[in-house]
């Protein structure tokens, strides 16, 4: 794997910068627990040269036609595209996702997102007519960004894409712990030619780069996806200069099974599904609700299921998951599973330590429990692994009920016959549902209800999301 002479830099305002300072940090492969490479920290002074660029470069950028931009978009899917193999091979060695999902999901993601917002762009309405008032959608202005590393391509490019679609300049903060693709990234929407200062790139950790550039006066908008704990320290340090906050959070995720849902077909599907990316998804759906006269079959089913999810190597063929991202992800898990011990949940398959046969690296056992309580610790913390819960309802409301007791509402998922399916998916209290195993829709908006955050990404209403609206009365 080519790693790029790049990871000492910065991209500001067209360029490959050197940084204000000689901090940096290593990249550790969770596979191995041994150093990728070093990558250069950033500070204020960084972002603040990242800032001055993108103001500069607002006025021409956000005057450009559509057309520019959608053959602008088209170019970067185009090397996106080109490039995926090697955007993959970086993820997976700096995140641990197994060659296989990095190069059919983690990768492509971050294409599809371009492709799909340069087919919206190409028909979006910026004007409107109403009456003798016209509705003119503008574009918010500079950008700050920051995205995390278990989907950081993807997240880049959900908010990149529609961000360069609207009109915006912006300024990128990836994660510190899976920046590689984000600089590959970089290199190739200059060898698209979007202008200078339009994208810039800062690497650096929370509390200085992130927190700076989330205060900063020069930065009209944040568009954040993380934690809900670093969320709301995002919103805090954007409150003083009242700028737009965009939030997609943590999630705790229900899965009511009725019981007129084919058992095997989706406890099975469900329980391996959760394991992809080793649970390592803010959707993942990591709460079972199934019949309380089922449990045991259910149970069944799921253990029979995570049982066959291969753990290993990322780069072995057959490995279902790869290690968890870092030794700090990797304790919190083993934490989490012995407070469910603790607590009295039954274990199924699965606990505490490394797979068999795993001496080294940050895997985690998939792990089952059952007989768990809606107000049990590892049914209400977000656990991001490879750890699913059970939880026994007595009917369609006792399920509705506890899906919604939580300050979470990302995503949720319900299985049974259609017309009842739905009618629980709209009772569910989350900004996606997916009924009977549909996947996800990169026209769909994508975002939470309450702690999970607020505004929406992917397609039209992502695009949205950058947007300014503007009434000029007397305009006929």
């Amino acid at each position: 794997m080519e790693l790029s002479a790049n990871v000492g830099r910065f991209y500001i305002n067209g360029e490959w910068v050197e940084p204000s300072t000689d901090d940096t940090l290593e990249v550790i492969n969770p596979a191995t627990e041994a150093p990728i490479t070093s990558i250069a920290m950033g500070t204020p002074t960084d972002v603040d040269a990242a800032v001055e660029a993108a103001q500069a470069a607002f006025d021409g950028y956000s005057q450009t036609s559509i057309e520019y931009r959608v053959d602008l978009l088209n170019r970067i899917t185009a090397l996106l595209g080109a490039r995926s193999e090697d955007l993959a091979n970086l993820i997976s060695a700096e995140m641990g996702a197994p060659k296989g999902l990095a190069k059919a999901a983690q990768a492509p993601t971050g294409v599809a997102h371009f492709a799909t917002t340069a087919q919206i762009l190409s028909s979006f309405q910026f004007e409107e007519q109403m009456g003798k008032t016209l509705i003119a959608k503008e574009p918010v202005g500079v950008v700050g960004m920051i995205t995390p590393w278990n989907w950081p391509l993807n997240q880049i490019a959900c908010k990149v894409a529609p961000a360069l679609a609207a009109g915006c300049t912006m300024v990128l903060k990836p994660s510190e712990v899976a920046p590689l693709n984000a600089i590959l990234f970089a290199e190739l929407l200059h060898e698209a030619e979007v202008p200078a200062g339009v994208f810039n790139l800062v690497n650096g950790d929370g509390p200085s780069v992130g927190a700076h550039l989330s205060a900063h006066p020069g930065v009209d908008m944040m568009s954040f996806t993380g934690s809900t704990r670093a969320g709301v320290e995002v919103a805090r340090n954007a409150a003083p200069t009242v700028k737009r906050v965009a939030q997609e959070l943590g999630g705790k995720s229900a899965n009511i099974i009725l019981d007129d849902a084919d058992l095997a077909e989706a406890v099975g599907r469900d329980a391996f599904g959760m394991c992809t990316n080793s649970g390592q998804s803010c959707n993942a759906a990591t709460r079972m609700f199934v019949p309380f006269d089922r449990m045991e079959e259910a149970a069944a089913i799921a253990k029979g299921s995570m049982e066959s999810v291969s753990v290993g190597e990322p780069s072995s063929d057959g490995t279902i998951i790869g290690p968890v991202v870092s030794e700090v992800q990797w304790n919190k898990i083993q934490a989490l599973i012995e407070a469910g011990i603790e607590e009295g949940a039954t274990l199924v398959t699965g606990g505490t330590g490394r797979p068999e046969g795993l001496e080294s690296g940050y895997f985690v056992r998939p792990t089952l429990f059952t007989n768990v309580t809606n107000d049990m610790q590892i049914a209400r913390e977000e656990i991001f692994g490879p750890v699913l819960v059970m939880i026994g309802y007595e009917d369609d409301d006792d399920a509705v009920r506890m899906a919604n007791e939580t300050p979470y509402g990302l995503s949720g998922y319900v299985s049974g016959s259609q017309e009842r399916a739905m009618s629980v998916a709209k009772r569910i209290r989350s900004g996606n549902v997916h009924v009977n195993g549909a996947g996800p829709d990169f026209n769909a908006p994508f975002g939470g209800y309450k702690q999970s955050g607020n505004g929406r990404e992917w397609g039209v209403h992502g695009l949205e999301e950058f947007l300014e609206i503007k009434a000029i009365m007397g305009a006929s």
